[in-house]
């Protein structure tokens, strides 16, 4: 298990139990006490946990992350003009992999049926949107998936992924700027995220403007690891000449 799992699944277990102490821990992920106490240290430097003698009580519920139904509904009709503007950067006959995101759900909606691509992901409903796709050869990744995201994640996700090698990735991220890079609330979704970066020639983020500016626990790479913005208007001019001056084309639509 990599340590941001581990992490994760402490922080999980202090939520549930109220509490979690170091040698428990330490018989349950079968590492040694030093290694959780490094693990809770890392916890409550972001504010997740407080750590006590002998273990951790946690701090309260920091970073809310939305479930899907939330976010769907969410900054609809800016999802939508993103994602229309983002199907100018689908290869033609190419490859692609598309994160867990609801502005990437909807860009895999609007793939037209003319289209002929491979098309990689590990979001269940939009695999659920592509399985019926004419033009599609779909790959699903597995994993342990989450429920708040249906996203599949952990061990067998960074596997598949550090295994293939895609013409363009379409990115989701709960929280993007240039001080803090790319985040979200979850370690596993950020590892898999990374992972699929790694996997992809061209980075394409898709995320309203609603995300500039908003840091979030896990941290999966920075602005400089991504080609392209699609974002929407609400991204001032200002803000977006500023990111395009590292590096970073930005397009609003």
């Amino acid at each position: 298990m990599y340590a941001p799992e581990r992490q994760q699944e402490i922080l999980r277990l202090a939520r549930d139990s109220g509490r979690v102490d170091v040698v428990s821990l330490a018989e349950e992920f079968q590492v040694t006490a030093e290694t959780i106490r490094r693990d809770l240290k890392a916890l409550d430097r972001a504010g997740l946990v407080r750590r006590v003698h002998g273990g951790a009580i946690p701090a309260g519920r920091l970073d809310f992350e939305p479930d899907l139904a939330e976010r769907e509904t969410t900054a609809a009709d800016e999802k939508d003009r993103i994602a229309r503007a983002a199907l100018a950067e689908v290869p033609a006959d190419g490859t692609m992999i598309v994160d867990a995101g609801s502005t990437a759900a909807r860009l895999a909606g609007f793939l037209t049926p003319e289209l002929s691509l491979t098309v990689v992901t590990h979001s269940l409903p939009i695999a659920a949107r592509l399985a019926d796709h004419p033009g599609i050869q779909l790959h699903l990744v597995g994993g342990r998936v989450r429920h708040r995201t249906r996203a599949a994640v952990d061990a067998w996700a960074l596997r598949a992924y550090a295994e293939i090698r895609a013409d363009v990735l379409f990115l989701a991220a709960n929280g993007f700027s240039a001080e803090h890079g790319l985040t979200t609330p979850d370690l596993a979704e950020a590892a898999v995220k990374r992972a699929a970066m790694a996997a992809a020639r061209r980075v394409v983020l898709l995320a309203d403007s609603s995300k500039h500016g908003k840091e979030h626990f896990a941290r999966f790479g920075g602005l400089d690891d991504v080609d392209l913005i699609v974002t929407d208007t609400g991204l001032s001019p200002q803000d977006a000449a500023a990111i395009e001056a590292g590096g970073t084309e930005v397009v609003r639509a």
